[in-house]
C-alpha cells in the first residue's frame, strides 16, 4: 500500500455565511482545489501559509503539534473552513504547517465525510454510497 491523495475542495466558511446574507456574490467565495495526502495519521486537517493566504483564514490561536519525524512544534491554527470532497463536506479548523508543505487531510474530516482509504485500490472511498452516516452510539431514542 502506497501514499493515498486526494483531490479536496477547501472554501472560506465566513464567505460562505457571507454569501448567504448576500454580503457578497456566490462567486466571490474565497475557495481553492488542492491535492492532499490523506493521513490517517493525522488528527487534523493541515494547509500550508500559500492556502491559507489564497482562502484568507484568520489564525484563531495556536496549538502544540507534533510532526511526523516527532519535532514538537507549535503550529497556528485557522478556520473555520469547509472540506468537500465528492458530495461531502465538513466544517473544521486546521493546522498551519511551516514553509510550502503539501497538505494533509486528517481523521476528524475524513470521519465526518463518513470515508475511508480503500487499502488494495489507494482510493479514498465513502463507506456509506448513499450519503455520510453520523454514528451517535452514546444516544438512545425514546420513539
Amino acid at each position: 500500500m502506497g501514499l493515498t491523495y486526494a483531490n479536496i475542495q477547501l472554501q472560506n466558511s465566513a464567505d460562505i455565511e457571507d454569501a448567504r446574507r448576500n454580503r457578497i456574490g456566490e462567486d466571490e467565495i474565497r475557495q481553492i482545489e488542492v491535492h492532499a495526502l490523506v493521513d490517517t495519521g493525522s488528527v487534523q486537517l493541515a494547509i500550508n501559509e500559500s492556502i491559507r493566504e489564497a482562502l484568507g483564514l484568520p489564525i484563531i490561536g495556536k496549538r502544540k503539534s507534533q510532526l511526523a519525524d516527532g519535532t514538537r512544534l507549535e503550529l497556528p491554527v485557522v478556520g473555520p473552513l469547509v472540506v468537500r470532497y465528492l458530495d461531502r463536506w465538513s466544517i473544521t479548523t486546521a493546522l498551519i504547517l511551516p514553509d510550502d508543505q503539501e497538505p494533509l487531510l486528517g481523521a476528524i474530516p475524513l470521519e465526518e465525510m463518513d470515508l475511508y482509504i480503500h487499502p488494495g485500490r489507494n482510493e479514498l472511498l465513502p463507506v456509506h454510497p448513499d450519503g455520510p452516516l453520523m454514528s451517535l452510539k452514546g444516544c438512545r431514542t425514546s420513539l
